[in-house]
């Protein structure tokens, strides 16, 4: 088994920096660009920082912060990366990281906000997750990230005609976005049953998020939702890809949907046990969660 550190870290000390539009905003073009330039240089390189701590970790997986580089597609201060004045050192940092992966055999990902929704009746609306996804998507290129874990986004009224249209903007994404996207059941709205049939539609894999899988049942068992969503990775021929939480309150708490700073080694299921897969883990404390919870597995 593979476990997973999210985005940032709690203890080592690699910042990943960001701005707004609105500070940026206020710059005229040229330093609007030198600023995003030194950003994104020290983010690019602290993701190669990133990537030599979790080796050092014995962590297999790593997902990219969504805002690597800051504001990226923002309608009036987006930026491609040739256009930053750092742009040769930003690759190279890129490069190195996705030899330095490779080498080192760690996985990596991407997990897009909330906001990017493909399955919206809003035509502005998917046009900008698609500009946001296909931005992503061509940084994963470039570090060797084989996926980008995506929800199936709001009911609209109905689950049915959302995932119609969902499946029907997937089909003209750019190649680089099909080949990596993949599903993640929620905690409020789409279930593992509800999202298979797409999943086989469209040949697009389902991340297996236990913890929403909890909060949000839809009848079948861990064991089950495991087996079947692990089914649809097989044509791609990756290994499959899972989340886990546990709730901040306890599960007898109000609401069990928060994050808990560690994992409770109860929360994790007997069923994986023994099975190949990345794992990320989904906990407030970060990189000390990750390794407490291979400690308790012994792993």
């Amino acid at each position: 088994m593979r476990f997973g550190l999210c985005c940032i870290f709690l203890q080592e000390e690699i910042p990943f920096r960001t701005t707004t539009a609105k500070a940026l905003s206020a710059l005229p073009r040229r330093e609007q660009l030198e600023k995003l330039s030194t950003l994104c240089t020290g983010n690019a390189g602290n993701l190669l920082l990133a990537l030599q701590t979790v080796s050092r970790l014995k962590i297999g997986a790593f997902r990219i912060l969504s805002g690597l580089f800051p504001r990226m597609t923002h309608p009036e201060v987006g930026y491609t990366v040739d256009e930053l004045p750092q742009a040769p050192e930003i690759v190279d940092f890129l490069g190195r990281a996705k030899t330095f992966a490779k080498e080192h055999d760690i996985r990596l990902s991407f997990h897009p906000d909330q906001f990017i929704v493909l399955s919206s009746p809003t035509p502005a609306v998917v046009a900008s997750a698609i500009r946001e996804l296909d931005a992503q998507a061509e940084v994963a290129e470039a570090v060797g990230a084989d996926v980008i874990t995506l929800h199936a986004g709001g009911v609209y009224g109905s689950k049915e005609q959302a995932l119609v249209r969902f499946c029907e903007v997937y089909g003209d994404l750019p190649e680089r976005v099909r080949t990596r996207l993949a599903l993640e059941n929620d905690d409020i709205s789409y279930t593992v049953r509800d999202l298979l049939p797409a999943c086989y539609k469209t040949g697009i894999p389902l991340v297996y998020d236990v913890h929403h899988h909890r909060c949000n049942g839809d009848g079948l068992s861990i064991e089950e939702a495991t087996y079947l969503s692990g089914e649809t990775w097989l044509p791609s021929k990756r290994e499959q890809y899972c989340h886990i939480s546990s709730p901040r309150a306890g599960w007898g708490g109000a609401d069990p949907k928060p994050h808990a700073d560690y994992i409770d080694p109860a929360d994790f299921p007997e069923e994986w046990l023994g099975r190949s897969m990345t794992l990320d883990v989904e906990a407030k404390a970060k990189e000390l969660a990750v390794l407490r919870l291979m400690r308790d597995l012994k792993l």
